[in-house]
């Protein structure tokens, strides 16, 4: 009798730590006949390398999923649940159902439809993860990039929503705008000071 296939998920997300934008969260199947050359962690690529791996992993891969969870609701959940939400989500809705997850991190999110371990830097141990922390990152950063384009005087181009000396400038001059996270301590202390 032939064994069910054990179909394991690699699950990233790129994001937690800005003050704009949302949490990009991603879940990958690889297919074991189609190795994909070069896989990383994302951090550790270059931009244009990351670039070329983004839609070889959507090609070769036997599943992926990207989700997206935006700032309003990072505000509403925390930015803690809001990447739960997001990795939950992304895991759940692959189109082949997974019989395993690896998580990036220590933390499990709740209400996987299949078991999980939680591998803390995993993006950099395991290949599934890589590629799933490679569609988060370049998933967000062509978001932010489209940002920029709406709302060029925060110059997400530069610096994709992170706590850079340039983007509190900004942030000062300007206040924030529809996609700062409110909950975030910097935005909210600016929006404290704005109301006096």
């Amino acid at each position: 009798m032939s064994k069910t296939p054990r179909w394991v998920a690699g699950v990233d997300e790129a994001g937690r730590g800005p003050l704009a934008g949302p949490v990009v969260c991603a879940a990958v199947i690889l297919n074991p006949e189609k190795a994909i050359a070069g896989l990383g962690d994302s951090k550790a690529l270059s931009e244009k390398k990351r670039e070329q791996l983004f839609p070889l992993i959507q090609q070769c891969s036997l599943a992926w999923k990207i989700v997206f969870i935006e700032a309003t609701d990072i505000d509403r959940l925390n930015i803690f649940k809001a990447t739960m939400e997001g990795m939950r989500q992304a895991v759940n809705g692959l189109n082949i159902k997974a019989s395993h997850a690896l998580i990036d991190g220590n933390k499990i999110p709740p209400g996987l439809s299949c078991s999980a371990e939680a591998l803390v830097k995993g993006d950099s141990r395991e290949t599934c993860i890589m590629a799933a922390s490679i569609l988060a990152k370049v998933a967000r950063d062509a978001y932010m990039l489209r940002l920029h384009e709406q709302f060029p005087q925060y110059e997400f181009a530069q610096h994709k929503g992170y706590p850079t000396a340039a983007h509190f400038a900004a942030l000062k001059l300007h206040g924030p705008c529809p996609e700062h996270r409110r909950s975030f301590a910097p935005v909210r202390d600016l929006i404290g000071l704005s109301l006096f």
